[in-house]
């Protein structure tokens, strides 16, 4: 047993940073986040002999994530979050206000859109491997990659004055 938990610590936990950035995202707050990351890397652990050495363990484990954080919107559809902005300086009003906007527009993303763009961009996977980790073909992931592109640049882009 201490030979597995020594090899899973190996390969598993060094991706538990980007895991938990993913999951902030998803989840919007970091309590629930980090529970989604604690039960996706004891989900892992409970696969961890089915695992096959060699292959990409960051791709496995994103899409424990994912599966188990669709598997828990589908049983409970909560309330929207609620954004707290205490910003101390202007600075930080202005920061929080581009921030809101940011997630703004994520959110008018389908599920699909914005879980490629964030795997994406955030994470920096290919879109091989998101094709992977969603098993999806990769002409979709690049269309959802695309089409979700062009939706935060539109929704992103100043206002055009008219005159």
């Amino acid at each position: 047993m201490g030979r597995r938990n020594d090899e899973f610590e190996r390969t598993a936990l060094p991706h538990a940073p980007s895991l938990l950035r993913f999951a902030l995202r998803l989840a919007r707050n970091r309590p629930n986040a980090e529970d989604l990351v604690q039960e996706a890397l004891l989900l892992a652990w409970r696969a961890f002999p089915r695992f096959e050495p060699g292959s990409n363990a960051r791709a496995w484990l994103f899409r424990i994530l994912i599966n188990l954080f669709l598997s828990q919107s589908r049983k409970a559809r909560s309330a929207p979050p609620v954004l707290l902005l205490k910003p101390e300086n202007q600075a930080a009003l202005h920061s929080h206000c581009e921030s809101l906007e940011v997630i703004q527009a994520l959110d008018r993303l389908s599920a699909e859109q914005r879980t490629v763009l964030l795997l994406a961009v955030v994470e920096g996977f290919t879109c091989r491997e998101i094709s992977e980790i969603l098993s999806i073909p990769i002409g979709t992931v690049m269309s959802r990659l695309a089409r979700a592109r062009d939706a935060m640049r539109e929704v992103l882009a100043p206002a055009k004055v008219v005159r």
